[in-house]
């Protein structure tokens, strides 16, 4: 019976036809979004973060399927009328990855996929975009979680959480400091600098508006990436950290079916990137977790 099947998040990627300050006010009820392509059962996209570059735009997000239970980061080139060109891999490792978070510096193209599993966090810059990858160097050598980074006021800032045994990653926002974006990268004095389930895991790309700067984080009080916080940085030096909470969001609206979690706020030009989830409960989930079984079993990854 289907109440006793256990439940599957999932996400799915989408395009608000809207700049990503608008979420400080915005009814988000009443945006357009529109959905890329749909997954097959059992599998889903999440962590949208998004790069023009020449004539196309291009969407990275994780793809993840319940069968192996490990993310990779795939691609999704666009037209500039939005026309979808092209999908497919963009960086797969042995091990989980996540949150491809996007960067240009001096003209190249850098992703910082969250991948806490290998006990580090690396920097990949574009060879050739979208689907060719070199590391760059490792800027922090302990399981960074949802690294998000910005040049603010002449120095670089990253906003990340750290995976632990007691599930700190949900609640515990972290701060570093660095002259260059190569580093090297100061922790702050004051880490977590911030504590709450409900706004300090990161949940997008930092954004500055009238001055200000703005956080996107998760709300994961009801559950993992539930609705989304906009949290205003009110200090931030090397030696003092302060925020406030200004806004909530959640997945209600235009965001159907997807309207039990929403964890994904990214710049895209004047649109924001943005993902909601469903959560979907089916007998088929049993045999997806014993098909897992089997290839661990058989050796296969």
């Amino acid at each position: 019976m289907s109440f006793l099947s256990p439940p599957s998040d999932i996400w799915h990627v989408g395009i608000a036809h809207t700049p990503i300050a608008s979420f400080l006010t915005a009814r988000t009820e009443d945006m357009r979004i529109t959905w890329l392509p749909p997954k097959p059962p059992f599998c889903f996209v999440a962590d949208p973060f998004g790069i023009t570059r020449d004539s196309s735009q291009y969407i990275f997000a994780e793809f993840y399927d319940y069968r192996n239970k490990r993310g990779k980061i795939v691609f999704y080139e666009y037209s500039a009328r939005m026309e979808l060109l092209r999908s497919g891999d963009a960086l797969a490792k042995p091990f989980h990855l996540s949150y491809p978070f996007l960067l240009e510096h001096k003209g190249e193209i850098y992703m910082l996929p969250e991948a806490h599993h290998s006990g580090r966090l690396t920097l990949y810059r574009a060879r050739v975009l979208p689907d060719d990858w070199e590391p760059v160097c490792d800027l922090l050598d302990i399981p960074a979680v949802d690294a998000s980074i910005i040049q603010h006021n002449g120095k670089w800032w990253m906003f990340y959480a750290i995976a632990g045994k007691n599930n700190e990653m949900m609640r515990e926002l972290h701060v570093a400091s660095a002259p260059a974006l190569t580093g090297p990268w100061q922790p702050h004095p004051r880490n977590p600098v911030h504590v709450s389930a409900a706004s300090a895991r990161m949940g997008g790309t930092p954004f500055t508006h009238e001055g200000k700067l703005y956080l996107p984080t998760q709300d994961c009080t009801q559950t993992y990436g539930g609705s989304l916080s906009l949290v205003r940085v009110d200090t931030l030096t090397q030696e003092d950290f302060s925020c406030s909470v200004v806004r909530h969001l959640a997945p209600t609206g235009n965001f159907l079916p997807y309207t039990q979690g929403f964890h994904t706020l990214s710049a895209f030009g004047n649109m924001t990137l943005i993902d909601a989830k469903r959560i979907h409960r089916s007998p088929m989930r049993h045999l997806v977790n014993w098909q897992r079984r089997l290839q661990r079993l058989w050796g296969r990854p």
